[in-house]
């Protein structure tokens, strides 16, 4: 598949902001079939120094500085990728989980890709016991890994309910599995916790996804959405696969990673530092769509 992405954030602000400085992680990342065929971020007053970067998971950074007093910030990504997965190896194949949690604490690559960045508590990850007690019901002794990863999944997605409403990004993760309700991230995060809790390395994935109207209506401008989900290292013969416990389904075609870290605080799609005072209100819209060449 290729698709053409447009994403657009409006910041609108009380007060007049004397200076912004911020980083943009909203380009799609090239690799793990992906290719990124196009790509340009516009800022809305324009920035007196931008640059870009790859940060040390392979992620894409836009970074500027805002010098001009404004009330009004509009970041707007536009991306052409294409999507070419490899299809998931059968389940019953990969190791058992207890080898690989072995050969994560034993290896002694400290590469981007490397499970051990990926198997330590984190700051939106952190353990605790419920949530391994949770996993554990998914991992009898000597399971494929991914066997168990996928009943995880599916066990997430049954158990919790998505509820906008019920957390932000500053909750903790432990009310939202208290709770049962949360949104994507809340569910990455909670996966996360929950297999690390074993000591499998897990990390987490922004990405954006492609999503399809209810039969007999029309699709909506702006109706896609960013999106998280998790990448579970599998041993060294298969490495990552990611699986998305939103949707309870492997990660294919339709997600389009963005960037990859221990949890949110590794991979938020705009942060920085503003001058100024008073409140902001923030606007979102992203399209996903097929591209036409």
């Amino acid at each position: 598949m290729i698709y053409d992405i447009a994403h657009r954030t409006i910041y609108k602000y009380d007060a007049p902001v004397a200076s912004a400085r911020c980083a943009m992680r909203l380009a799609p990342r090239n690799d793990r079939g992906q290719t990124v065929l196009s790509n340009s971020i516009e800022l809305s007053p324009s920035a007196e120094f931008i640059s870009d970067r790859i940060d040390f998971y392979g992620n894409r950074v836009c970074e500027a500085r805002i010098l001009k007093p404004h009330t009004r910030l509009r970041v707007a990504l536009a991306a052409r990728v294409a999507v070419e997965r490899a299809p998931p190896p059968a389940p019953a194949l990969t190791p058992a989980w207890e080898l690989v949690r072995t050969a994560a604490h034993e290896t002694n690559s400290l590469r981007a890709c490397s499970p051990a960045h990926y198997i330590y508590a984190s700051r939106h990850a952190p353990l605790f016991d419920a949530a391994t007690d949770y996993a554990r019901e998914s991992f009898s002794p000597h399971r494929p890994i991914l066997e168990g990863a996928i009943e995880l999944t599916e066990r997430i997605h049954a158990d919790f309910a998505y509820d906008p409403e019920a957390t932000h990004i500053a909750t903790p993760i432990a009310q939202a599995f208290e709770s049962r309700r949360g949104v994507c991230q809340d569910f990455a995060h909670i996966m996360i916790a929950a297999l690390r809790g074993l000591g499998l390395a897990a990390s987490y994935v922004s990405g954006y996804l492609r999503t399809y109207p209810a039969p007999g209506q029309a699709r909506l401008q702006g109706a896609d959405s960013t999106h998280a989900w998790v990448s579970v290292w599998c041993g060294p013969e298969f490495g990552f696969f990611d699986l998305d416990p939103t949707n309870a389904m492997a990660v294919g075609n339709d997600h389009i990673a963005i960037a990859i870290g221990r949890d949110y605080a590794d991979v938020s799609p705009i942060d920085g530092v503003i001058l100024g005072a008073g409140n902001q209100d923030l606007d979102v819209s992203v399209d996903v769509t097929e591209a036409t060449i």
